[in-house]
């Protein structure tokens, strides 16, 4: 299975910024909104340079991220906003641990790759991830290997999220 979209370079004087956490993707002064469509409008609220990102993002899209992303509290606002802005999956250098586990029992994609910010690929590039094996390619070659989805993530990604894999478990 493929995820195709077009890439955002989460990144400040081009090198991708370590340690976003929870409160720069999603400000605590928006956790009365309980509404996750309405979530999407405050991605990046409190991050310098990003504030803009609602307006700019699509349907389908995909970040790229530096070390510790959503490091911090376990706001789920901080994937909700990304999954009602329409992002298909984020690729990062590495993860908050409960950031990480919110991710994929909220279904998003999420990829770790060290060694993103060495591939060829810009905001902008088209790329395409084969889940199932980590590959990352663009324009028809692999640039990069991430650790691919682990049986039981896949399967929660391709349910929609945990509470929908869990229906499908139960007897």
């Amino acid at each position: 299975m493929m995820i195709r979209g077009r890439v955002w370079r989460i990144e400040r004087d081009g090198k991708l910024i370590d340690d976003i956490d929870t409160d720069m993707i999603f400000h605590n002064k928006y956790l009365h909104i309980v509404d996750k469509k309405e979530t999407a409008k405050y991605a990046f609220s409190n991050l310098d340079g990003w504030r803009d990102f609602p307006e700019k993002a699509r349907e389908n899209d995909i970040l790229i991220v530096g070390e510790n992303f959503g490091c911090g509290s376990s706001r789920q606002q901080a994937v909700d906003c990304f999954l009602s802005l329409g992002i298909k999956a984020i690729i990062g250098k590495s993860f908050g641990a409960i950031y990480k586990r919110n991710a994929i029992n909220s279904g998003l994609a999420i990829f770790e790759c060290p060694d993103i910010d060495k591939a060829d690929i810009k905001t902008g590039d088209e790329i395409e991830i084969d889940i199932e094996n980590g590959l990352i390619f663009k324009d028809g070659r692999v640039v990069a290997k991430a650790k691919p989805m682990t049986k039981v993530q896949l399967e929660i990604y391709r349910a929609g999220n945990l509470f929908k894999y869990a229906k499908h478990q139960s007897p």
